[in-house]
């Protein structure tokens, strides 16, 4: 009887098949599963974000965040148009009025999250940065995070992040900051829904 895994012509194609295979595979981005997470019990969750509309030298720019709590329950939501600014900028503008509104509220341990990777990277390694209007920015950031009991700081991906970034969408549209309390943005409902049952979105690489 003629055994097949004998053969040294099928193992050779068997080889090649695996090998086109694993190269073929490694060749595609794997997904990652992105989600938002709740605080702990006590802490207020800061998610922000900032927005610049222009693909050369600074464009229209505006910020956004949202402030919930362990349930996912909104607490406070925020938006400005802050005119013509570079997105670095827009970040770290967001993420100090959103320390200020959470100082202005009393509440004391402070998640802060934003998709900034590289704002997020200064803070936590607390790094030096060439702009003299950055350096002045992050300064102040510094300053206000004293101010708190405890707080962390940590990078997510847009795709958990969906609710600062429709804030800072909407701060386009507004002439002055605008403050939401106890009632959100109804275009913001559904998303923030999805945030505190804890959907799951995959992310390409």
């Amino acid at each position: 009887m003629f055994n097949i895994f004998k053969s040294s012509n099928y193992q050779i194609i068997i080889s090649k098949s695996l090998l086109l295979a694993a190269r073929e595979l490694h060749k595609r981005p794997i997904p990652i599963p992105v989600a938002w997470t709740r605080p702990e019990f006590g802490w207020t969750k800061l998610n922000f974000d900032g927005s610049s509309k222009g693909e050369i030298g600074p464009g229209v720019a505006s910020i956004g965040g949202v402030l919930r709590d362990h349930k996912a329950q909104f607490l406070l939501g925020y938006a400005e148009s802050i005119g013509r600014a570079y997105s670095s900028m827009a970040e770290l503008k967001a993420l100090t009025k959103g320390l200020e509104l959470v100082l202005e509220n009393g509440w004391k341990d402070v998640w802060v999250e934003g998709d900034a990777k590289g704002l997020v990277e200064i803070l936590a390694e607390n790094r030096e940065v060439k702009c003299m209007e950055a350096r002045s920015y992050l300064r102040h950031i510094k300053s206000l995070l004293l101010d708190f009991d405890n707080c962390k700081v940590s990078h997510i991906y847009r795709e958990g992040n969906k609710v600062a970034d429709r804030f800072a969408s909407i701060g386009h549209r507004c002439k002055k900051l605008e403050i939401w309390r106890e009632l959100p943005p109804l275009e913001t409902l559904d998303m923030m829904r999805h945030d505190a049952e804890g959907k799951i979105t995959f992310r390409r690489r």
